[in-house]
Parts: C-alpha cells; structure tokens; sequence
C-alpha cells in the first residue's frame, strides 16, 4: 500500500480539520488534555470544556498544583470521571519525575496514568514527531476498511495484528515532524469526517482507490468486533435536601462506585433506605419529584429524586455530608444528572 501516507499528509493541509482550539500547536500539554476529553466524547462537546480548563489550568504545572475538587468541578458534566483522576495524577507524576516536561516517546508516556497506547502514541507523534501508529475507534474503522480486516478485534491477537499493519503504513523514515504529525491528524480527521460508521463518503476519501472494502463494497462490515457490551439498569434514589439560604446538602462519593469522588446528592438503593436515614422532623417535608433516565454507555440509571426544605443550620446528622453554599455548589465536581436537577428543575 506504497503511497497512502503521502495522500492522507496532502489530504490533511488541504481537507482535514486544521481550526480546532488543541491543533497547530506541538505543546504536549494541550494534545494530551485534548486527547484524554475526547475519549468517548464528542469535539462539539469537548470544545467548551477544552477552553475552560485551559483558561483556568493553562499548564501542567498549574494542573499538578490545583486542588481535587477544582479539576473535577471543571470536569463535571464530561463524564468517565476516572479520566479527570488521572489527568490530575498524571500532571502531579510529570512535574514530579519528569521535570515537568511530557516524555518524547510513546513507550515512556504509557508509563503515565491514563496514557494509553494509541494516546501516547498521538502526543509523541503529534509533539515530537515520532514514527508510530495510533489506533483510536475511527482509526480502527478507516484501516479495517483500507485493508478489507477482517480480524474479531475482540480477541487481542487480532488487534496486536491490526497493530502491527497500522505501524507498517506510517510515513517512512525520512519524514519531517511536520508530516507525521499531518499523517497521524489526517487519519483521525478522514474517521471522524470521511469514513463514518454509517453511509461513509468514500468519494471525497483520498484513499478511495486504495480502499480493499470500497472495492468490495463492504465499507459498513468493518470493523468486525463480536463481543458487545450487555446493557445494564439500576435505580438510585437521592435525597435533595435545601435550607432557606439555598445551600445543599452534600456527600463525596466513594470509590470506586458510580460516580466516585464527585460530590453528590445523598444516594440509596430504595426509597425506604433514604426515609429511614432522614430525621423525623424531615418526612413531613418530604416531596417526590419526577423520576427521569441518565443515559450511560452500558448502563441506564433511573433517578427517583425526592425534596425536603430544612431550617438553616438544622443538620442531617444521619446522613454523611454538609452544607455547601448556593454559590458554592456549582464549581464543585457534581454528576451530569445532579447538576440538571440542581440547575433546571424545581421542586413541586
């Protein structure tokens, strides 16, 4: 397949993504931040959230130094919070050993808390110009498709196979920096704007001749991957408890568990559970809310919220916590749906 890295680097000046807020930059800081938030995230989603952190924690000096609940306050909504844990785990370890530079090889950023291959691989080759291959979801779906792969990539020699071809095709050894970086950004640009999961748009894809699927039209049979997560319920009952200056009622979740480390509305596994932590004096108050579904990738939770309006400095002593102020609350690492329910949602 002589020739595909030089048509996806002139592909990429003239077609790919060249404007987003972590590109035309080598700071490996910024790719690094970038790649880990658009882990199972959208770059729509990513965007807002890549300035926000960045405006606050311009540095990995400044993410090392800030406090848990900071980063997570900035993190909340993203979801996938151990991807916060680590980012802050992972900065702490580079000013600590690494003299606050970001290794230059793939090998030694895998080494980091939550680098893994295909993202070490993107930051060495991105920053520093390094010859290896990444293999993110759409990478995977352009090269089973260019090779016509056909390879179970839920068994692990298949993808150490996948591995070892996505190696082969990056450019060769005279190539520039600049053009593996090009090559490793217009493989993940052709993913995640040409060859798409449903109705890929081969014939604005600068490989389309070289494409083993295409010519087989069988673009939509790649990748082959046999086993498929099971999706999964539970219900959660939690308790909004308020007092008349607006402060809440908060706990930090434990780990691990759903939602670990953010804070969080009281949590139990039935309404009698929550009844029979709550004081006496609090069941007359107490109001059910609508209950709703928070939509998870494996998992869909089906929150039972309820409401009780307390006297100032009336403590719920049965129940770990303390009172966060009305203005306090919103730059604290909440989950997706407890920060909805705070925001937007009012009490009957």
């Amino acid at each position: 397949m002589s020739g595909v890295a030089d048509k996806v680097v002139h592909w990429q000046k003239s077609h790919g993504r060249n404007s987003l807020p972590w590109q035309n930059t080598v700071d490996p800081y910024r790719v690094w931040l970038s790649e880990i938030m658009l882990q199972q995230t959208q770059v729509a989603t990513v965007r807002d959230y890549f300035a926000r952190f960045t405006r606050r924690l311009p540095t990995v000096a400044d993410l090392a130094q800030a406090s848990t609940d900071e980063v997570m306050g900035l993190w909340s909504g993203l979801g996938y919070y151990s991807r916060a844990r680590n980012l802050h785990r992972c900065a702490q370890i580079v000013m600590q050993e690494h003299g606050g530079q970001f290794p230059r090889q793939a090998a030694l950023l895998q080494t980091l808390p939550g680098i893994g291959r295909s993202t070490a691989a993107a930051i060495a080759s991105l920053c520093f110009g390094e010859r290896v291959a990444i293999l993110d979801a759409n990478v995977k779906r352009v090269l089973t498709r260019l090779l016509a792969f056909d390879g179970d990539l839920a068994q692990a020699a298949q993808e150490r196979a996948l591995w070892a071809l996505a190696q082969d095709l990056v450019p060769g050894d005279n190539t520039d920096a600049k053009a593996m970086a090009r090559y490793t950004q217009g493989m993940m640009d052709l993913g995640a704007t040409i060859c798409l999961a449903r109705k890929p748009l081969c014939a604005q894809c600068p490989l389309e001749k070289d494409c083993h699927a295409h010519g087989l039209d069988r673009m939509e049979e790649f990748p082959v991957r046999t086993r498929k997560l099971k999706r999964s319920s539970q219900s959660l009952w939690l308790v909004w408890a308020q007092d008349a200056d607006g402060a809440v009622w908060l706990q930090r979740r434990p780990a691990p568990g759903v939602w670990a480390g953010l804070y969080c509305l009281p949590v139990f596994n039935s309404e009698t559970q929550l009844r029979d932590a709550l004081p006496a004096l609090a069941h007359k108050n107490l109001q059910p809310m609508a209950t709703f579904i928070h939509v998870l990738t494996h998992k869909d939770l089906h929150i039972h919220p309820f409401y009780v309006r307390l006297a100032v400095g009336r403590r719920l002593n049965s129940i770990e916590g303390r009172w966060v102020a009305a203005l306090d609350w919103p730059t604290l690492g909440l989950p997706a749906p407890v920060r909805k329910l705070l925001e937007t949602l009012r009490p009957a």
